[in-house]
């Protein structure tokens, strides 16, 4: 019996908040297909090659996709691809959909995820092209954020500006999208998740329209996951792989400054998701080294980031974002 057709899931946020932990979880979901490494397609292509209407300027994004490594990973068949993209209405958001249909049929799912960092940005196309998709935004407490980034990606120490940036960012968009599409989106706290699992899974799958599988709980869909340690960037843990210890440890690896910083620019964000302030006590030159050097330092990442990004979003055929060498994405310095 054919089961009823349910949407793509797209799990969204910053980098090191919790994605690859749902992903992990969701693909040891039999009806669910999530690729090891999310696809990027969006990122990297959206966009890029002008009206994919013109047939040259599809076969351009489509040679582009083919040479990607993280869309290599899905096995994408060009032949089937041309022949079912001008089948339909032809754009990026079904172009890549195409790519996914196809690897979740390979896997014997009838569903497909794709994990994503920042897909927010793209919840307009998305669920214009396709108004079943799902969205589960993952949120981490900002201060534990950077500190697993620095800990992941050395390059993004010191660099609390720009990690400031990014979370208040896809918060925003989290709210933002949360607020027009209620009923394809879902924001879910890291926190919460590694605290409660059970719950929170059986929460998801209500959201999504699937059977919870305690089966989903040991991760049997995400070997390499549990191979890297599961979900802490630090330490290692056995058995399910789903740890709390991750949660607070900014407190021992942020400095003053940083987190002095961060929590001036995310105070109310950060109360309003459930999280707490710390105290920042300084010294009288802890507070001028501070004013001289630490404030405008990270308030130009700040400036900085916020205008790359909008760039690099408004004109993706100019300045679009380019691939980056790390097979798992980008930390600090860069988009996953």
């Amino acid at each position: 019996m054919k089961q009823p057709h349910r949407g793509p899931i797209f799990l969204a946020g910053a980098d090191r908040s919790g994605t690859t932990l749902m992903s992990a979880i969701l693909s040891s979901h039999p009806n669910i297909a999530l690729a090891r490494l999310g696809s990027n397609m969006f990122t990297f292509f959206f966009g890029k090659y002008g009206d994919l209407r013109q047939r040259e300027n599809f076969e351009r994004c489509l040679a582009a996709l083919l040479k990607y490594k993280h869309v290599q990973i899905l096995n994408p068949d060009p032949a089937r691809i041309c022949a079912e993209f001008w089948a339909g209405q032809p754009s990026y958001a079904r172009l890549f959909a195409l790519i996914q249909d196809h690897f979740a049929e390979q896997q014997g799912r009838p569903r497909w995820g794709d994990k994503t960092s920042y897909i927010e940005r793209y919840a307009d196309p998305i669920l214009a092209a396709d108004p079943t998709a799902k969205f589960i935004h993952m949120v981490r407490d900002p201060r534990d954020r950077y500190t697993s980034s620095i800990a992941k990606y050395k390059r993004g120490r010191g660099k609390v500006g720009g990690a400031t940036a990014r979370w208040l960012y896809s918060i925003h968009l989290a709210q933002r999208n949360l607020k027009r599409y209620p009923d394809n989106y879902r924001i879910v706290r890291y926190e919460t998740l590694v605290a409660q699992p059970e719950a929170t899974i059986q929460a998801v799958c209500a959201f999504l329209g699937e059977a919870y599988d305690p089966a989903m709980l040991t991760l049997t869909g995400a070997e390499q996951f549990l191979k890297r340690g599961g979900n802490s960037s630090f330490d290692k843990h056995a058995l399910s792989g789903i740890s709390t210890a991750p949660l607070g440890r900014f407190r021992k690896v942020m400095s003053k400054g940083e987190l002095a910083f961060m929590q001036a620019h995310v105070g109310r964000e950060l109360l309003r998701l459930g999280y707490e302030r710390a105290p920042v006590r300084f010294s009288l030159g802890e507070r001028i080294a501070y004013g001289l050097r630490d404030w405008p330092a990270n308030s130009v990442r700040m400036i900085v980031w916020r205008t790359l990004e909008a760039v690099q979003h408004n004109f993706p055929a100019r300045f679009g974002r380019v691939p980056l060498h790390s097979e798992n994405g980008a930390g600090e310095d860069g988009d996953n």
